[in-house]
Formats: structure tokens, sequence, C-alpha cells
């Protein structure tokens, strides 16, 4: 009977033992950095497109007053930076007036690469958008001067969802990693809503070892950072810390919820977020009314607890969208895109409204939304 006992007692200490071990690794593999998938499949226009093995189209165009012969690099502290800079909105400024005013210094799409050297990052920046013009109008007039001053090689992507369903602001800035990758082998993105300007031109929009977050003192909250995980805002991530993440949720429809969520998977990936201090980091945000069909998400609470579950399962790998149209303006490349809100059952259990399932191709051109 001892000997069955004791048996019994180490067969138990061996099961427990072999339980707990494999529910170490379990939570270990959740939370180690991933490795930079080699492939990536996303839906695009409802064709499989693998977007890390997809032919890239560098941008061979020489820059104006590019001259010959080789460059060396641009300095890692750009010579030309101002500091502290004035920045309003109450002037009445149209689209014509920015190209007039950069133009000049731009290729077709938003495109710029400095003249006197190779810049040291390839940055797409990416605003996520629907009907908001005049705000567009004035982050052209003053952003294009700052990318310029810091020696950028960089283009502006707008993503602007279109018809009228629930707003899906994290979804357009993925969909906005893969139409710039398609177009150039960038290697950083800064995703920034279009209300936010710098005010300070040493606040510098490029990537660096860890997930960058560069709206850390907004006018709005007196120049306070509102909470120390916020990744709100304007946030850079080089290619790799964007594909390790998965990129961002495509679930988060309405208002709220996708910048926490993001920061959560940037911290079970192992990296933390990276700031530049409260007086170089500070932004003046244009002040408007919510945007209709912008109303906020009643789960985005309860589907930042899931998030741990679903970095694998909802991001870049399952993307699906049509795009509309893109326009190429001198001053940024507009990508018209339908982000599938009329089908996707996460807008209804959110009790959003699902919007129009019409997309049609807007016939204005930008400077026919300013007309009276």
């Amino acid at each position: 009977m001892p000997k069955t006992a004791f048996k019994l007692l180490l067969l138990f200490s061996f099961s427990s033992l072999t339980f707990f071990a494999v529910l170490l690794l379990h939570l270990k593999a959740r939370n180690v950095p991933a490795a930079v998938p080699s492939s990536l499949v996303i839906t695009r226009n409802n064709t499989s497109v693998n977007i890390l093995a997809a032919a890239v189209r560098p941008n061979t165009t020489p820059t104006p007053g590019r001259p010959g012969g080789a460059l060396g690099p641009c300095p890692d502290g750009p010579p030309n930076l101002l500091g502290s800079l004035y920045v309003e909105f109450r002037t009445n400024r149209t689209l014509q007036d920015v190209r007039n005013l950069v133009g000049p210094f731009l290729q077709q799409g938003g495109r710029y690469r400095p003249s006197s050297c190779v810049a040291r990052q390839k940055v797409a920046v990416i605003i996520p958008f629907r009907n908001r013009y005049e705000h567009l109008t004035h982050w052209l007039h003053y952003v294009h001067p700052v990318l310029m001053r810091q020696q950028l090689d960089y283009g502006v992507y707008v993503i602007n969802q279109d018809g009228d369903g629930a707003f899906n602001r994290a979804k357009l800035m993925n969909i906005g990693f893969v139409e710039a990758l398609i177009e150039y082998d960038y290697d950083c993105f800064v995703f920034s809503d279009v209300d936010l300007v710098p005010i300070d031109d040493r606040n510098l929009y490029r990537c660096s070892d860890h997930p960058r977050h560069l709206s850390v003192a907004v006018d709005k909250f007196n120049f306070i950072l509102p909470y120390a995980t916020i990744f709100g805002g304007v946030s850079a991530l080089s290619k790799q810390q964007f594909l390790k993440v998965n990129g961002f949720s495509n679930t988060f429809w309405g208002w709220g919820g996708e910048d926490d969520d993001m920061s959560q998977r940037i911290s079970y990936r192992r990296m933390f977020i990276s700031r530049p201090d409260s007086v170089t980091g500070r932004y003046k945000m244009i002040q408007h009314e919510r945007d209709s069909h912008n109303d906020p998400n009643p789960r985005r609470v309860q589907k930042l607890t899931e998030t741990y579950f679903n970095i694998i399962k909802d991001g870049l790998s399952t993307l699906s969208y049509t795009v509309r149209e893109i326009r190429k303006d001198l001053l940024y490349t507009l990508v018209t895109v339908d982000v599938q809100a009329d089908v996707d059952p996460d807008v209804s259990r959110s009790g959003l409204k699902p919007g129009s399932n019409s997309y049609k191709v807007s016939l204005l051109s930008p400077e026919e939304h300013f007309q009276d």
C-alpha cells in the first residue's frame, strides 16, 4: 500500500510539473517579441496580395535641384531646424496657396527627398481621413516645411474612407501602411491625425529603436501627457515594429480604443513607447466638433481586455478592403477606400450604424469642397 501511494504521488507530481511547464512555455510564447514574418497576405480589391513579396516600385525620379554624383548621408541632427514655431488656423488659406508655397520642392504625390544628402530614413506619413479638407490644408501648410527641414525622404498618404459608414481610423492606418509599401520601400511609418500640427520642428518624424509617441504635449490637454500609456495622435513605428505587432486592430469602429489597443500590442511584444520631451513634443490641435458617423464605440473598453488574445488574429494578417481611387496631388497621395463597414459584424455588435453600402468615387476635386 505505501508503495502504491508513493507511485501515485510521484505520478501526480510529474503530471503537475508537466502541466506548469507547458503553461509557462505558452505564456512565454505569447509575450516574446514576434519574429518579423517573411510573408503577409492581405485582401486588396478581392485579391490576395503578399505585401512583403509584392514588387515595390522605388521612386527613381530625380528630385529637382539634386546634383549629380554620389551623395553622403544627411547629418543625424538636421542643421536648419528653427525650434519653436508659430502656428495659427484662422487664415483662410487654400490648397493652391500651399502648392505655391511648397510645390516647387515636391514631386507629384507629396514626395520629397533632400537634394544635398541621402536621408537617413524613408518615411511614409499616413493620415486617416474623411471630410476634413480645411484641416488638411492647414496640416499640409505647416508640416511639409517641417519635414523638409528634417531632411527626410518622405511621402504623404491621405487614406480617405469612402461612404458614410462607421469610421474606422485604425483600419485606415493599416491600409495606409500597405498602400505606401506597394509604392515605395519605406522603412518608417508616421501615423498622424489631420488636426494635429507640431509647434517645434526638433520633434523629428523618424523612427527609433522602439515605437515612438510624438504628440506628447497637446494644447487641448494643457500640454500635459494625459496618461502614461497613451499612443494616440501622432506616432511612429518602423516597418519591423509594425509587423511585429500585426499592425492596428481592424475591429475598432467609431471613436476610441484603437490607440490603447496598439499600446498594449507594443507591451505584449516586449517593446516600450519612447517619447520626446514635453517641450519638443508640443502640438496645436485644430478645434472642431466630432465627425458624424464617428460616435464612441460602446464596446471599446471591453475590447481592450481582448487585445492579448486577438493580437495574432486581428490586424494586418486579416486586413481586407477595396481601393476606389488613387489620386496624385502635388501635395499628397489621396487613396479612397471601401473599408467594408456595411458587412463587418463588429459594426452591428458595437451598435453603430453601418451606413450606406453604396460607395461612389467623389466627382469633386479637393478644391471644390471649399466652394460655397
